[in-house]
């Protein structure tokens, strides 16, 4: 059991509390949310993946036994992702609000469902189930770690950290060291590899932050490629959060790519807005120059 060393129960329970605070980092989001009662434009397959990776991870501690440091953060996990959803599904659109409920019945029922009935139904025994099943959970953990390489590539085009938080960034590479250290104690390569990869990625953001962090934000025709490189790579981008922060922690980057597109956008509309009126003010004034000359 987890808990038998006492090295494994700390390094256990740190990364409970820094992955619980990755599960948090959306609250600011969901209470503008209910304030506005608007999703802004936010989509819900981050929360739907965060909730799928957390029943995941459930099941494979159960199905190992003796590990509740996993299931006691991806049970809040499971519990912060579902009110996340609520709020999602009561204040968006009527055509998001139906993409989520195929989402959920798709992840959180149908794959859930069939991982269990895969589990049970080729490997009879007990080693062979957590084999099978570690697998399943590694490939499906690895996979999202590739999210932050359109963010990166964003970084790198822009030579700008706007759209990269380095507080989230630092605090998820913290929370996969802790995950992967605890892995390594307790010998398990099913915990260990995948938050291998997100400290690969999070110490390469942190590179890039401490590169370029003091340039200036893009505002000129990259800006516009950027968002729609964005845009374009929005899907992905939702893994990042869809990540398990429990064993494997990643983080709401698109949330921040999301609110920070919002604020440089209404900037960009206030700045076009004045352009208009001072060229309205100034054809105004030429006119009526003109009459007086009349």
């Amino acid at each position: 059991m987890a808990h038998a060393n006492p090295m494994i129960f700390v390094v256990g329970i740190l990364g409970n509390l820094v992955s619980f605070c990755c599960f948090l980092a959306p609250v600011p989001t969901f209470y503008r949310v209910c304030k506005k009662k608007t999703t802004e434009g936010f989509q819900s397959l981050p929360y739907v993946a965060a909730l799928f990776t957390s029943m995941l991870w459930i099941f494979y501690a159960y199905i190992k036994t003796g590990e509740i440091l996993l299931i006691t953060i991806n049970a809040f996990g499971c519990f912060i992702e579902t009110v996340y959803l609520v709020i999602y599904i009561t204040y968006c659109p009527k055509k998001a609000r139906f993409f989520t409920f195929k989402m959920i019945f798709l992840f959180n029922v149908g794959v859930i469902f069939l991982v269990v009935l895969l589990t049970h139904v080729l490997a009879k025994e007990r080693t062979a189930r957590i084999e099978l099943l570690g697998w399943i959970c590694v490939v499906l953990s690895t996979s999202v770690f590739a999210a932050p390489l359109s963010i990166i590539k964003v970084v790198i085009r822009t030579k700008s950290v706007e759209f990269m938080p380095i507080t989230l960034s630092l605090l998820l590479t913290v929370s996969a060291m802790m995950w992967m250290a605890y892995g390594i104690l307790l010998r398990d390569i099913y915990v260990t590899l995948p938050n291998f990869v997100g400290i690969t990625f999070g110490t390469i953001q942190i590179v890039l932050y401490l590169i370029y962090r003091k340039n200036k934000p893009v505002k000129d025709q990259k800006l516009s490629e950027h968002k729609d490189d964005v845009a374009n790579d929005e899907n992905v981008n939702t893994a990042v959060s869809g990540e398990n922060r429990g064993a494997n922690a990643t983080g709401f980057v698109d949330i921040e790519i999301g609110e920070k597109k919002q604020v440089q956008e209404q900037a960009d509309k206030k700045q076009d807005q004045q352009a208009v009126n001072a060229r309205d003010q100034t054809e105004h004034n030429n006119n009526s120059n003109k009459t007086r000359e009349g």
